[in-house]
């Protein structure tokens, strides 16, 4: 029994059938070599990044959680949690960075090319690590007393 919801949702066009390039839906774009290198460069530069950067943070909890005492662990747990925030925003900038490279097709059958740029991801990350950092800051005072 489907809902109100489900079957207008079913009706709904699929997300990557909004997306083109050169009039190719997203789903069946052939790219040319020149956009193969442009998306790989952004994805080493950004994407790679992102996964460097929670690597070194799981790869820093590791160490406090392996090499110092229980009144670290939370510090460990922290730059645990602060990996897995970089990695979720990464998988964000990625969903985002796929709209990138391809025009929209609007409801009124209007094509529009639209850039957008990583700012909500950026905004995002400032505030995952103003938090982290805030909360080590609180932690490293706890640990005084």
């Amino acid at each position: 029994m489907n809902t109100g919801a489900e079957l207008i949702h079913a009706l709904q066009p699929h997300p990557e059938d909004r997306l083109h390039l050169r009039l190719h839906r997203a789903r069946s774009v052939v790219l040319t070599a020149e956009e193969l290198v442009e998306i790989r460069a952004a994805q080493r530069t950004f994407e790679g990044a992102y996964v460097r950067t929670a690597l070194g943070q799981f790869s820093f909890a590791l160490v406090v959680l392996k090499i110092f005492t229980s009144e670290f662990y939370s510090t460990g747990a922290l730059f645990a949690t602060y990996g897995a925030g970089i990695l979720l925003v990464s998988m964000y900038r990625r969903y985002e960075g796929n709209r990138q490279f391809f025009s929209e097709i609007g409801d009124d059958g209007m094509g529009r090319k639209k850039f957008r740029t990583s700012g909500n991801a950026v905004v995002v990350l400032t505030a995952l690590s103003v938090a982290a950092y805030a909360s080590l800051i609180a932690l490293t005072l706890r640990l005084e007393d």
